[in-house]
């Protein structure tokens, strides 16, 4: 029942006590649900929530542990985790601000995993079995499984409804490699167990996930590298934004591989012997930990989703049209076991949609379309990167023609006196206006900072009128009132300098 979480210390304990209670008792299904939920994390959650506080009956089910990827595997624990690396990050860099640290600093790797343990029991309690069952859903604990298409199966109970949504998620996948299973590697669902610190840590994948864990580690005492197949970082991000962050893991000490593949994998004793192959030809490396972050494959097995008329994609997961509903009309999808974007804040806002069309909607009256969303992510390295609307590539692909303004944070005086003066903000405007179409920034606090273009991209709010924004000085939202300059003077054509030299002229 619960592979993915150990040790069984008091925090876990607790843990599982709220999200998969050993001593839950199954609830008596009633006649028909106005809405079934498929998988209790965050796109489950945020729909069986909603549901129920609009008035429908609900079930929800989960096979595994409430909260999902999120809390048990992937954003809470892991930013603890960050939050821990970034601390002896800075104790490294106090002496440059000005302070001795007379006797240095150790990382107790036990403590660090054990404080993660705890923040995660203590979060718990919002995604718990108990919680939903005081917001009056029936939560049951099973595999489900379509009997009709409109009926379930779970562990011998049936259910049946009148509108259903599948959020079961998306599980690591672990490449074709010779080797790689019988080696045992870690992934996102099992890297949180550990008790004690890699000594040397090798990391698949060059993705965000990677790129995170890999400078985390190597802050924490562990010698890292990391092997991706593409010939830089980030591929998906802005180049010069993903080069700065390869730069700074280079800096910290993170070994690179780049445009290498894993060709086999060799179990000797406790250690694990990798052969590579790159355009130097085949490669070994002897590592005491390989963790995998090369991508996801959707949850769907076992939910027999033939019988429920739902078609899906192996590797892509579940089909759905914009309005985030399966070839079967009365089932829905939402999460990553559907969406392009894996993301916790995308499953929300799919949710928020799911509840809406499948629900409240009359026929094309009141309905949200998946596309209407205006998507932003951010990758957790020092430094962030977030994004937000279109990239460059997005415009170009479609034939939008851009502007683009770039203010460096080394010309933002929070980020100098601070000592965070690498990075950029950056955004797209559609040519020949202020309409912001798409954003990238990189640098401390990045994911804070993109939300301010994302409210500006909401409310249709121009580049040039956040010039007339006041913000507080010295800020590193600065930047961003500093690119509504830089389109600002674009307007001042030579026609617009000489009539305001003229009126000028007439006034003195």
């Amino acid at each position: 029942m619960t592979p993915f979480i150990s040790p069984l210390d008091t925090h876990n304990q607790a843990l599982l006590a709220a999200v998969h209670p050993s001593d839950w008792t199954q609830p008596v299904p009633i006649g028909v649900y106005d809405f079934v939920v498929i998988g209790a994390g965050t796109a489950g959650l945020v729909a069986a929530a909603g549901a129920a506080g609009l008035g429908a009956r609900v079930a929800l089910v989960e096979r595994h542990l409430m909260g999902g990827d999120c809390l048990n595997t992937g954003c809470v624990p892991s930013k603890a985790l960050l939050r821990s690396a970034s601390a002896a990050a800075d104790a490294s860099s106090f002496l440059s601000l000005g302070i001795n640290l007379p006797s240095g600093f150790n990382v107790d790797f036990p403590a660090v995993m054990e404080r993660l343990r705890r923040l995660r029991a203590e979060i718990a309690p919002h995604d718990s079995a108990q919680r939903f069952r005081q917001l009056g859903i029936d939560v049951f604990f099973g595999q489900a499984r379509f009997i009709a298409k409109d009926a379930l199966d779970i562990d011998g109970s049936k259910i049946h409804f009148r509108r259903a949504v599948i959020a079961t998620g998306a599980r690591p996948e672990l490449p074709q490699v010779p080797g790689l299973v019988q080696s045992q590697p870690l992934t996102h669902q099992t890297l949180f167990n550990l008790t004690e610190c890699p000594k040397h840590l090798v990391v698949l994948g060059g993705g965000p996930v990677g790129c995170e864990l890999a400078q985390a580690f190597r802050r924490l005492g562990s010698q890292v590298t990391l092997i991706h197949n593409k010939s830089r970082l980030l591929d998906r991000e802005d180049p010069d934004a993903s080069a700065l962050v390869q730069a700074s893991l280079v800096k910290e000490g993170v070994a690179l591989q780049l445009e290498t593949s894993l060709e086999k994998v060799e179990s000797i004793d406790t250690s694990k012997r990798l052969h590579l192959r790159s355009t130097k030809g085949i490669q070994h490396l002897t590592a005491t930990t390989l963790l995998v972050a090369t991508g996801r494959v959707p949850n769907v097995e076992h939910l027999n989703l033939e019988t429920a008329g739902v078609e899906l994609d192996p590797k892509k997961g579940i089909f759905v049209d914009d309005f985030l509903r399966t070839t079967n009309p009365h089932i829905y999808a939402s999460g990553d076991v559907c969406l392009p974007w894996k993301f916790t804040h995308a499953a929300d806002f799919a949710s928020r949609i799911v509840i809406q069309n499948a629900l409240f909607a009359l026929g094309p009256i009141g309905r949200r379309r998946l596309s209407s969303l205006n998507m932003s992510w951010c990758t957790y390295t020092d430094p962030e990167v977030a994004h937000t609307g279109l990239t460059l590539h997005d415009a170009q692909d479609r034939g939008i023609q851009l502007d683009t303004y770039t203010q460096p944070f080394n010309r933002v005086d929070r980020a100098l006196l601070e000592s965070s003066s690498e990075g950029f903000a950056r955004i797209h405007t559609r040519r020949g206006t202020g309409f912001i179409l798409g954003a990238t920034v990189v640098g401390k606090n990045a994911g804070e900072l993109i939300n301010e273009i994302s409210v500006a991209m909401a409310g249709k709010i121009s580049l040039g009128t956040l010039a007339a924004v006041i913000h507080p000085y010295p800020t590193h939202s600065e930047a961003l009132r500093k690119l509504g300059d830089q389109y600002n003077r674009t307007r001042l054509t030579p026609r617009t300098v000489s009539l305001l030299k003229r009126l000028l002229a007439l006034r003195r």
